[in-house]
């Protein structure tokens, strides 16, 4: 089996053609095909070369995964590039090999008319299968309608999915567990300890829950919340949260409307924890909570120095050189979401406008564009990354490397939302992130639930 997932039938390597999108999702992608062969396309490098120009976030992924195609090629001679260069991994011997294939000219027997880049490797592809009819070739792209375009010529394709942990999101840990009835009836031996005005449970449960992770928690029908810290086969060490401290939680005046908010806004709130992953549907509660938390720590706490706002957004990367003025003044159409949840907090005051620009200008909160993150280092610094499920694993991976010391992440989106046109739910940072961090013991994750926006809000989430 190759890290693409794919189960081999016999020894024979497979050819592995590379698309554009493949090297932008991920840049170091042609390291996860294990012994077989990779081929990228001259249409793809000629792709590569027209977007690596400029500061955008596009820009720098193209011109990550040509530094590795130029660093793996190396010396080689002509004649070896089109051959196959051995792909060295680290200090491990060399597995596969990575070669290009040379455009053709269009000839009136193509299939496709040649004036498409999709069309010209399709074209490839097939000329290639009838030169080499022993060499199985998959075509691996993250545009669906180019892997239909190959299956109806003959070509195998794929969807690149290296990154993808889940194949359901239905399966995606909520970050907690929902029990019905009494939470207690499943445990069959408990011991309970006092700690600092803390009750702490050392529980043996008689039937074990499904798939539980550190910092997860327990919340029953009977008012019990409990925060899993540690586990041991069917053993669980859980920190007693107490239901009506929770709910009573107050920042910048906000409080929680349900036990899911609440336990939000306690690990947002929560010092120890340094990445707080909030996702559910439009309406329910995320960026408000984020909000009020982040203007809770710096300007009463003062535990952040900063707070920086930031959001991927699809057409981002193109549209926000041509808006006029600052970086921050360029940046705030695209985070109304920030000024419309400010106005929220404020919809009591006299002069709810006056408010806002008062906080404005008193709240140390910088707009910043994903496009200038990239090499940063924020210090005590709380950075709010909203609309988080059009980020891809490595774009996630990116921003996160930026926290430094202090520094608290929170990432917001709905994965029933993604814009960009390459991602699904199951291969979106979002999902990435939320899996790889379920066991991370500084980081919470929570799905929030209901839409509290407004009734017009929660009736059509459900029924359009």
């Amino acid at each position: 089996m190759d890290e693409q997932g794919r189960t081999t039938s016999s020894n024979q390597p497979i050819l592995y053609v590379l698309d554009t999108n493949v090297l932008i999702h991920d840049p170091n992608a042609l390291l996860n095909f294990e012994e077989h062969h990779v081929a990228i396309p001259m249409t793809v490098l000629e792709e590569l070369d027209k977007l690596k120009d400029g500061k955008l976030t596009v820009a720098a992924e193209c011109r990550q995964a040509i530094r590795l195609i130029d660093k793996t090629l190396g010396e080689a001679t002509p004649a070896h590039v089109e051959r196959g260069v051995p792909i060295a991994r680290g200090k491990g011997q060399p597995k596969g090999t990575l070669s290009i294939l040379m455009n053709k000219h269009g000839h009136a027997e193509d299939p496709l008319p040649s004036h498409l880049a999709d069309n010209v490797i399709i074209n490839q592809l097939l000329a290639l299968k009838e030169k080499r009819p022993d060499t199985s070739v998959i075509l691996v792209t993250k545009d669906i309608n180019m892997r239909l375009k190959a299956r109806a010529c003959g070509i195998e394709a794929e969807d690149y999915s290296t990154d993808q942990l889940v194949d359901d999101v239905a399966l995606l840990s909520k970050g907690y567990h929902s029990v019905p009835g009494s939470f207690w009836d499943r445990v069959g031996k408990v011991e309970t300890r006092q700690d600092h005005g803390r009750t702490w449970h050392r529980v043996q449960l008689n039937e074990v829950l499904p798939a539980a992770h550190i910092n997860e928690f327990i919340v029953d029908e009977q008012g019990f919340v409990g925060w899993i810290k540690g586990i041991r086969a069917d053993e669980l060490l859980i920190l007693d949260m107490h239901q009506e401290p929770l709910l009573h939680q107050e920042a910048w005046g906000l409080k929680p409307r349900d036990v899911y908010q609440a336990l939000a806004l306690f690990a947002l709130l929560d010092p120890d924890i340094h990445l707080v992953n909030l996702t559910g549907a439009a309406g329910s509660g995320k960026t408000i909570l984020a909000l009020a938390a982040a203007i809770e720590q710096t300007m009463v706490s003062k535990r952040y120095r900063r707070i920086i706002a930031t959001r991927s957004v699809q057409g981002l990367d193109q549209e926000i050189g041509f808006l006029p003025g600052t970086e921050a003044e360029k940046m705030e159409p695209w985070l109304g979401a920030i000024t419309d949840n400010l106005e929220a907090l404020h919809m009591d005051d006299e002069n709810t406008h006056g408010s806002v620009d008062y906080i404005l200008s008193k709240v140390p909160l910088q707009f910043k564009s994903l496009n200038y993150i990239r090499g940063r280092s924020f210090q005590q610094s709380l950075i709010l990354i909203d609309e988080c499920q059009n980020l891809t694993p490595h774009q996630i991976k990116t921003i996160i490397t930026r926290a430094g010391s202090g520094s608290k992440v929170v990432c917001l989106g709905n994965l029933a939302q993604i814009d960009t046109p390459y991602l699904s739910a199951t291969s979106s940072g979002l999902t990435y992130m939320t899996e790889r961090f379920k066991d991370f013991p500084n980081g919470v994750h929570i799905t929030l639930q209901g839409v509290p926006r407004s009734v017009l809000a929660e009736y059509a989430e459900s029924h359009l």
